[in-house]
């Protein structure tokens, strides 16, 4: 019977949060634990582009939470490990924005593949917020075309993709060389 209200409850809501304290302290808020909860919705309601972009965030901050306890315990990591923490950092910092301060879709899924296809790895956590903002203008201005077809089809598609790829490639190229 015990099983079975939990059950219940989550079919009742369509999913529940939860919430910690130390993610709340460590400053990320909402402080939702996305290992632990569930939804149903979510999914659902997302087009194609976010989606395809955000189905590999939910594993990696699992596994980026996980190791980070573990990494306080052990100083000898292998690469594999690093650099799961360095990508798991810098996923994290991608998701942060101040209060009021919304994206459009198209820009949400823009920063999204360019942290999910490991394009920040070699940047400081410091300078991710400010690579995430310019990026998005440098698309905006010079690859108007992937912003669009993203909000008009609801896709990301391969030729989107492919334009996607080359302008972060180039933004990134002239970020780096500031």
């Amino acid at each position: 019977v015990s099983a079975y209200i939990p059950t219940n409850v989550i079919s009742i809501t369509d999913g529940q949060i939860y919430l910690e304290t130390e993610l709340f302290f460590s400053g990320q808020r909402p402080a939702v634990n996305v290992g632990l909860s569930v939804s149903r919705v979510g999914g659902a309601a997302q087009i194609k582009a976010m989606k395809k972009v955000a189905a590999p965030l939910r594993i990696n901050l699992a596994q980026y939470r996980e190791l980070a306890v573990f990494a306080q315990f052990g100083s000898d990591l292998d690469k594999a490990t690093r650099d799961k923490l360095v990508q798991g950092e810098r996923i994290v910092e991608t998701l942060k924005q101040p209060q009021y301060a919304t994206l459009p879709v198209q820009d949400q899924v823009m920063v999204l593949y360019a942290a999910t296809s490991k394009y920040l790895m070699d940047l400081p956590v410091k300078d991710i917020r400010r690579f995430n903002i310019e990026l998005i203008k440098f698309m905006n201005d010079r690859y108007p075309a992937v912003g669009k077809a993203i909000a008009e089809t609801g896709e990301l598609k391969s030729e989107t993709e492919e334009m996607l790829k080359k302008g972060i490639e180039e933004f990134k190229e002239g970020f780096i060389s500031k």
